[in-house]
């Protein structure tokens, strides 16, 4: 074969390949740019004669978090597992009639106190507040009608970096009891890092207690199996402990050698049986977090093997209520037509610590005029690599 009849067919062929080449890089990058930061809103149907409405915010990747007005409640969020595949880690309904009919506290805004209050009363500037009893003789994430279960006034924002949905709600002096007209603005934004962001605000006319957050129920392995095996790590050295009506008696025990410790990873079913004071048996109890006031630091981490997915929790609140869906009991049909069993979710709620209005030594929770209530989470989806 001529020499220079071997070198142009050379030229030729690397040139296919390299355009070749070229062109499947172009071909992937148009695909990995196929998908656009947006929000979409769709009509959900009515509660309290007000419209509900299902938003649902996506960024770059893929990753989707849907939203109602309805209990500001976070419906789905799709993430995506060790094979790139999105799955719904989240519990819930596919209707709003579900969380209508039946919710224990799905994915919701839970207010005007979240968690519990003793005895459904506290004290503030000398005179007593009764509040609704909704949990034996205790008040329960804002008693019988708190902030799960009103519609909410709703606005998008956007721009190259995150979509967000705000939402705003005015609670009304004397509302399930507590004083004060409040002001509550929600922002849920997710951005092009897989980070999704909860910022509560709020402000007051008269001194009240609040602790208000999100009640999300996660499940990494998207509802295929318990959360037993998925692996937590809290940064946290000590708990509030609890009596049998999961009301704080006021005590900051170590963790340190107890079923509680999870400062180092640990699946959260190793321990279980061992828990003091929870019943029907599981973890329900309020965790003290390492950091300084008012920081925004790492207070827990969640680690699923199967599915390779991870979930780091961000706060600037002193605790994480961790749940382990002890009162999921079967009875519920959830999403997909799953049912939740117990131990099905986890819930890590970020918050100040319960009944803290009756415990003067506990970080207060008192919101006085002229003031503003500020605190924010970050959920942080990764995937092991």
């Amino acid at each position: 074969m001529n020499k220079y009849f071997l070198v142009t067919l050379i030229v030729i062929l690397v040139g296919i390949l390299g355009n070749g080449c070229s062109g499947r890089s172009k071909k992937s990058e148009n695909a990995n740019n196929s998908i656009k930061m947006s929000i979409m809103k769709k009509n959900w149907g009515k509660y309290d004669d007000k419209e509900v409405f299902l938003y649902t915010l996506t960024n770059k990747n893929g990753v989707s978090v849907k939203i109602s007005n309805y209990g500001g409640i976070i419906t789905s969020i799709l993430a995506p597992d060790k094979n790139g595949k999105l799955g719904d880690i989240v519990l819930g309904y596919d209707s709003l009639d579900g969380y209508i009919a039946n919710s224990p506290y799905f994915g919701a805004i839970v207010g005007r106190y979240a968690n519990r209050i003793s005895n459904g009363k506290f004290s503030l500037d000398g005179r007593t507040y009764s509040l609704a009893r909704n949990n034996g003789n205790n008040s329960l994430h804002g008693g019988i009608k708190g902030f799960d279960k009103v519609v909410w006034d709703a606005a998008e924002l956007s721009d190259t970096s995150r979509v967000s949905l705000v939402l705003t709600h005015h609670s009304k002096d004397g509302e399930e009891g507590y004083p004060g007209n409040l002001d509550v603005k929600v922002t849920y934004t997710l951005n092009n890092d897989n980070e999704f962001i909860t910022l509560i605000e709020a402000m007051t006319d008269k001194a009240t207690p609040i602790n208000l957050c999100n009640h999300s129920y996660f499940n990494l392995s998207e509802c295929n199996t318990s959360i037993l095996s998925h692996i937590l790590t809290l940064n946290a050295d000590c708990y509030t402990v609890v009596n049998n009506e999961l009301i704080p008696t006021g005590e900051l025990r170590k963790v340190t050698g107890t079923p509680m410790d999870f400062t180092s990873p640990c699946t959260i079913g190793q321990r279980i049986e061992h828990v003091p004071g929870a019943a029907p048996g599981g973890y329900d109890h309020n965790f003290v977090l390492v950091k300084k006031p008012g920081e925004l630091s790492l207070a827990a981490k969640v680690e699923d093997l199967r599915s390779g997915r991870i979930l780091e929790v961000f706060t600037t609140q002193p605790g994480v209520q961790f749940y382990s869906g002890n009162f999921l009991d079967a009875t519920i049909t959830g999403k997909g037509r799953k049912i939740y069993r117990k131990h099905w979710g986890l819930c890590l709620e970020t918050q100040h610590f319960p009944d803290s209005p009756n415990h003067a030594a506990f970080p207060s929770t008192i919101l006085r005029p002229g003031e503003k209530y500020r605190e924010e989470t970050v959920c942080k989806f990764k995937v092991k690599g």
